[in-house]
């Protein structure tokens, strides 16, 4: 399941809180689209991320370090996701 979390990445705070879950990547990217235009911010000023979360969850609970992923096991990355923008 993929889904939104809260990321301020302050390791102090480890708990994540899902924002949402959604069946596909695609349907997650038009919602985490769609908190950024509610919030007006930018999308890395709303500490909003998606992640690949296996098992039961829900919208309003936590997730801690090692639930989730930022890729789905076998997904296709894309190509520019593997590999720095600087030399």
């Amino acid at each position: 399941m993929y889904a939104l979390i809260y990321d301020e990445h302050d390791l102090a705070r480890p708990l994540k809180k899902i924002i949402s879950v959604h069946d596909s990547r695609e349907v997650a990217e038009t919602a985490l689209e769609k908190r950024k235009q509610e919030l007006g911010r930018k999308v890395w000023e709303c500490n909003t991320r998606i992640v690949w979360i296996g098992g039961d969850v829900k919208a309003g609970g936590n997730a801690k370090p090692g639930e989730y992923s930022t890729w789905r096991p076998g997904e296709e990355i894309p190509e520019g996701e593997t590999h720095s923008d600087t030399d």
